[in-house]
């Protein structure tokens, strides 16, 4: 291998190291540091740094999983994780996404959808939409919203993607609610979005389908800016209502005192 590293530009060793585990990469950089000496060092810091950063991931998503062990050691099988997005916007759904991960499961980066960007939770979707033993989600509209009140069709819309799990579950982790309609044993978890991976996982679904969904809309109402504050109360959203009024999609319930 010493031959073989002679032979190597410091670009081509670290495409090769991209291919490996940290772990496996350090091991052939202490190799090469014989050979190299210090031409090498910032490559060892680096792999060094990311190896630190991988441990301390470990340990945080770890101590997320805290609920999800001790279900497992009651005899749960399947947990569903239950999570909204959309309580508090002037305008749009709520959305509710129920989400069953494996057992053992590791996604690096998974956290409460709140405390990532746009990119983070669009690329954590995919991941956990493809890991995910099952999920779904529930989808309450602005009309139901007003006719129901938000904390009772929030309750809704999370019972809809319960009931559209593929896989019924043993037990429900959900953030701050308490389901009473349905019959499965259940965890109400204030932040639990912070504190579960099960309900974190479900917090980026319900928070990706409804923003898209929010997206749409804009080039439906262009006159809102949707996009910008996906339905919530900001004071361009609150300006431009003031100004055209409301449109089919904002709930009048929470709209009434910017309106005349």
């Amino acid at each position: 291998m010493a031959e073989t590293a002679k032979k190597l530009t410091l670009k081509q060793i670290e495409g090769l190291l991209s291919e490996m585990t940290i772990e496996t990469a350090l091991e052939k950089l202490y190799g090469f540091k014989e050979e190299y000496g210090a031409k090498i060092d910032k490559l060892v810091l680096k792999y060094e740094k990311r190896k630190q950063a991988l441990e301390k991931e470990l340990k945080r998503f770890e101590d997320m999983c805290r609920f999800e062990k001790e279900a497992y050691v009651m005899g749960a099988k399947f947990i569903a994780g239950i999570d909204e997005a959309g309580r508090g916007p002037l305008a749009g759904p709520v959305v509710a996404a129920a989400v069953i991960l494996p057992e053992n499961v590791f996604i690096n980066g998974l956290n409460d959808s709140k405390k990532l960007s746009e990119k983070q939770r669009e690329e954590l979707y995919s991941i956990i939409t493809e890991k995910a033993i099952a999920y779904d989600v529930g989808i309450v509209d602005e009309k139901v919203i007003d006719e129901l009140n938000i904390l009772n069709a929030t309750k809704m819309a999370m019972e809809i993607a319960v009931e559209g799990l593929k896989v019924k579950p043993d037990i429900l982790l959900i953030d701050a609610v308490k389901l009473d309609s349905l019959k499965i044993k259940q965890e109400s978890i204030i932040k639990g979005d912070a504190l579960s991976i099960s309900i974190a996982a479900a917090s980026i679904i319900a928070k990706v389908t409804r923003d898209r969904y929010i997206d749409q809309m804009d080039s439906v109402y262009p006159d809102y800016g949707f996009r910008k504050h996906k339905g919530y109360g900001t004071k361009e959203h609150i300006d431009a209502i003031k100004k055209f009024g409301i449109c089919p999609i904002h709930r009048t319930t929470f709209t009434k005192n910017f309106t005349a």
